[in-house]
């Protein structure tokens, strides 16, 4: 097993098992859960348990570098190791500091999640604390939501150097990412039969877990405005992970116990309810002209999307016609020029940011990361605050449509009803407000991973979000 060292302080560990890049993608793990999920649904008669993972390919990590977490951990000492003096190839002038390492969850099984810290340019004690998780389920934070979406450097072609991202999202907070669960990354248990145990409620215990134990680290966060952002299956990840928090704060209260400073959900494109995603999805298809009358008429008719749906022959049939006349086109970016082709016959979407006529992006931060490369996804079968919704609307997977139905659901009161906003004095999506502040947003132009396709509007949504106002409208002069 081989090592690299990052600014002498980082320790990576490296996998032994290699992957091939395109089958590592968030959104093709996404594509396998719920295909997964369909054909068990289709033997059961029921959709899936989303709660309850099986499988996966899971990193062969023995151990751990540090001992965090145990009776007596010098935190201070943790936290100055955890200091990334640079990243390689990293560009000149980073005005902000970085930290990399692991935090014990579970220190009788050996369960640690490895994170990566960027505090926000300038002046970081006036910023909220950020946690992103990726979805998939069960994709890296670090391959995905730094390298490719919102972290403050991307990876350049030559694989081996970083140039800075303007539209960073801890230009406006302290961001953490992290590797959850266990298994995900460079996160990893020692004891195997942890991965067969791993769900959802597992998932949100072990997250809790890691920001009181982090939050010892960098206790200068501890009463610091919290956050909790994702994407994807972090549909189900953030909301769960808000109510642990609150569970606990409340258990807290009448004792010295940790309050997290909970203030706020921020969740893209979501997976939100698997029978509320599967009817968006072929919804959004036929409103948006890719599949045909009599296919949607057939599935409309045919497949009872409840919780304890029943796919019949007619249902499923449907289905499989869907997916053969949506077949040639990005699901997650539908208006996606697809002519790229791999060596396999595949093709895939020439507008995707990470996409090249020879190489991928993606390919380029696989390889930067890890010259073994780093596994980013496995598939995994299973107070007051703001809350805020936003869907890129050109994604088909977890669609507007979706979205809209499982908002229905909530009987929520509108506050403020339906509008535009801007960025740069053009439309950047829709918005509306509902009472006891949930806002639901939409980002024109963006696919599944909206701050990929969209980096400014998505930073703009999230500075309006982090403020407690809605996104800025300005007329057309």
């Amino acid at each position: 097993m081989g090592t690299i060292t990052v600014g002498f302080h980082l320790l990576f560990l490296i996998p032994t098992i290699a992957l091939h890049a395109h089958a590592s993608s968030q959104e093709a793990h996404l594509t396998k859960f719920l295909s997964s999920k369909r054909s068990r649904s289709n033997i059961s008669n029921k959709i899936g348990d989303p709660t309850s993972f099986h499988g996966g390919s899971f990193l062969g990590i023995a151990s751990s570098p540090r001992k965090d977490g145990y009776p007596g951990s010098d935190h201070i000492a943790l936290k100055a190791a955890d200091k990334i003096s640079a990243l390689p190839g990293q560009p000149e002038g980073v005005d902000f500091d970085q930290y990399g390492g692991y935090v014990t969850v579970d220190g009788h099984n050996g369960r640690a999640l490895f994170y990566y810290f960027v505090e926000s340019p300038g002046n970081p004690v006036t910023k909220p604390l950020l946690l992103w998780l990726n979805g998939g389920p069960g994709c890296s934070s670090l391959g995905f939501g730094a390298m490719r979406e919102l972290g403050p450097f991307r990876v350049n072609r030559d694989n081996q150097t970083l140039t800075r991202n303007n539209h960073a999202w801890n230009n406006v907070a302290n961001v953490v990412f992290l590797e959850s669960p266990a298994g995900v990354g460079f996160s990893y248990s020692n004891t195997s039969s942890d991965y067969d145990k791993m769900g959802d409620p597992l998932i949100a215990q072990d997250t809790y877990a890691f920001l009181v134990n982090w939050l010892d680290r960098f206790p200068e966060y501890k009463a610091r405005a919290l956050y909790i952002a994702g994407e994807s299956y972090a549909g189900h990840y953030v909301p769960q992970l808000a109510a642990t928090i609150l569970a606990h704060n409340n258990n807290n209260n009448n004792n010295t116990g940790v309050i997290l400073n909970l203030k706020g959900i921020f969740i893209g494109n979501p997976l939100l309810d698997d029978a509320k995603e599967e009817r968006g999805h072929h919804e959004y298809l036929w409103n948006h002209g890719v599949i045909s009358d009599e296919v949607w008429a057939e599935i409309a008719g045919h497949c009872n999307f409840s919780d304890d749906s029943v796919y019949g022959d007619r249902c499923y049939k449907a289905i499989t016609r869907s997916q053969y006349e949506s077949e040639d086109i990005d699901i997650y970016n539908i208006y996606a020029p697809t002519c790229i082709t791999d060596n396999n016959g595949s093709y895939y979407s020439s507008s995707q940011v990470w996409m090249s006529i020879t190489k991928t992006i993606y390919i380029y931060i696989y390889i930067y990361i890890n010259p073994r490369p780093l596994q980013t996804c496995m598939l995994l079968v299973g107070t007051e605050t703001n809350k805020m919704i936003f869907s890129g609307d050109l994604d088909s997977r977890c669609p507007i449509t979706s979205t809209r139905h499982a908002i229905r659901d909530l009987n929520l009161s509108v506050a403020e009803p339906w509008r535009p906003w801007t960025a740069g004095h053009e439309i950047g999506g829709y918005v509306q407000q509902y009472k006891g502040g949930f806002t639901f947003a939409t980002v024109r132009g963006a696919g599944h991973t909206v701050p990929t396709f969209q980096p400014e509007r998505a930073l703009i949504l999230l500075q309006s979000f982090l403020k407690g106002i809605l996104p800025p409208y300005e007329k057309a002069k």
